[in-house]
């Protein structure tokens, strides 16, 4: 099923957007009306209730291509949305889906083992719901047209108190892969994820080409690194995508480098990072997307010195970065894992790209080389916006609605600032603070899905009991996809 838009005011899965020349979609928010306008980034509060229809989850592919701003129109991308009939739902009505495909790029947002109707299957069962939640995986790439060994990145979130084993995790989710996947990955250990009993939830990329057939990938060889389960690769190449698996600071044997020394492991994490990506002729200055993961608890002493080391590899200008702490790692002795994204050509020349670091946002309290956005080709890689002053301070102190809104308007202005707009959005990932439960989730989930239209981008959402700076309470990645310009 095909549906055009050009220009507002049109009906799509009975989702009702007002007739407007300033192109504004409506949202609710806790009983509220909204009204976001996509070209200037605004927000307006209506009072009353929410007067939009139950939106429907409509057929399981959509292409989609809108023309909102007649400044950018010519800069939006098709996309296939995929919503498969038998597949999990949200409890609450929003706009995002599943997976969304443009071009040779798939975006899995986080699957989960939930029934249609969003209620939580199996339980405390890692297992189970690791197949389970693979097996959704499956079927969303299979409704764009590809399969799991098509597969080049996994980033797998887990709850583990300190008694799972990372490895025997790892085990359950390569046994979901094809032996031909190759696949870079990443586990996350959480306390817990946004529902009782839900134990895992997986997102992921893959590639195609556009008329079907498979690109070629090759993989790192990796004998010097502590080794990932059959058929993980420690970095794979696909075109001209590189990704990088989240990096340990293990030796071949499983021990763990300098433990407890965040700085020490970072920089043998980006030495690690390094080599892998010297396997393809490229260098951490073809890094485009940089995620940390580090051990600690809100504040920034456990933010700073390991920042610095690692910002040390990067000239300015430098990759969009994010850096979420955990509680904890699998093995208390890891203080970091770091995974990356780096894009060269398939010739090996170097791409150029553009960087953007709006005045009007916000900043850390230590300078680092990293910038808001980064466009490169058609690809559009946003560092975790948050909601922080430009001396790194909490805009909205503890408010999770109004975080959410300014993180998304920031998500807006940097698009902007690269030719681009919500409507180019294809996937996004929200770390927030909250507890096991819906309340956080649906809360910042409703707010954030307002901001684009039906059919929205693919989705993960994973609760923290902190975030790096006292009374942040939300950070959310973004990636798009626009043609690029003429430069």
């Amino acid at each position: 099923m095909i549906k055009v838009a050009t220009g507002v005011g049109y009906n799509l899965n009975r989702r009702h957007f007002p007739e407007s020349r300033s192109n504004t979609a409506a949202l609710a928010s806790n009983g509220q009306l909204w009204q976001h306008n996509h070209l200037a980034g605004n927000v307006t509060r209506w009072p009353g209730k929410n007067p939009l229809e139950p939106n429907a989850r409509g057929p399981p592919v959509l292409v989609i291509r809108l023309k909102l701003n007649p400044e950018n129109g010519d800069s939006i991308l098709e996309k296939t949305h995929a919503w498969p009939d038998d597949c999990w739902n949200w409890p609450i009505d929003i706009s995002h889906k599943h997976a969304v495909r443009c071009g040779e790029m798939i975006w899995v947002g986080g699957q989960v083992d939930l029934t249609p109707a969003g209620v939580v299957c199996n339980p405390g069962d890692r297992q189970l719901q690791t197949h389970h939640a693979m097996a959704h995986f499956a079927r969303a790439l299979e409704t764009l047209e590809c399969d799991l060994e098509d597969l080049v990145f996994l980033l797998c979130f887990y709850v583990n108190d300190g008694s799972v084993d990372e490895r025997a995790f790892l085990d359950e989710v390569a046994s979901c892969l094809p032996d031909s996947a190759v696949p870079a990955v990443n586990a996350v250990p959480v306390p817990y994820l946004a529902y009782e009993g839900l134990m895992v939830e997986i997102e992921g990329y893959a590639m195609r080409r556009e008329d079907g057939r498979r690109i070629e990938k090759t993989i790192a060889p990796s004998e010097s690194l502590c080794a990932l389960p059959t058929p993980f690769s420690q970095a794979v190449r696909s075109g001209k995508m590189i990704f990088v698996s989240g990096q340990y600071p293990r030796l071949t044997d499983g021990t763990v480098c300098h433990p407890g020394d965040s700085v020490v492991q970072t920089r043998q994490l980006m030495a690690q990072v390094t080599e892998l990506l010297g396997h393809f002729g490229a260098t951490c200055q073809d890094v485009v997307k940089l995620n940390r993961w580090y051990a600690g608890n809100v504040g920034i002493k456990d933010f700073e010195p390991a920042a610095l080391a690692c910002a040390g590899f990067f000239n300015e200008p430098g990759p969009a970065a994010t850096g979420i702490p955990l509680p904890r790692h699998a093995d208390p002795d890891v203080t970091i894992k770091i995974s990356v994204v780096a894009m060269l050509g398939e010739d090996g020349a170097h791409l150029p790209r553009r960087h953007v670091w709006p005045e009007s946002l916000w900043d850390w309290h230590i300078h680092l080389p990293y910038k808001h956005g980064l466009a490169c080709e058609e690809m559009i890689f946003l560092g975790g916006q948050v909601s922080l002053d430009k001396r790194g301070r909490a805009i909205y102190p503890d408010d999770l609605s109004a975080q959410t809104h300014q993180a998304m308007q920031h998500i807006g202005t940097i698009l902007g600032a690269l030719g681009a707009d919500y409507d180019d959005v294809c996937k996004i990932m929200t770390i927030y603070q909250g507890d096991c439960g819906g309340e956080s989730l649906h809360g910042n989930l409703g707010i954030r899905a307002g901001y684009f239209r039906d059919p929205g981008p693919a989705t993960t959402g994973v609760p923290l009991p902190a975030l790096a700076y006292e009374s942040m309470v939300i950070e959310i990645d973004a990636f798009a996809m626009a043609k690029a310009k003429d430069d």
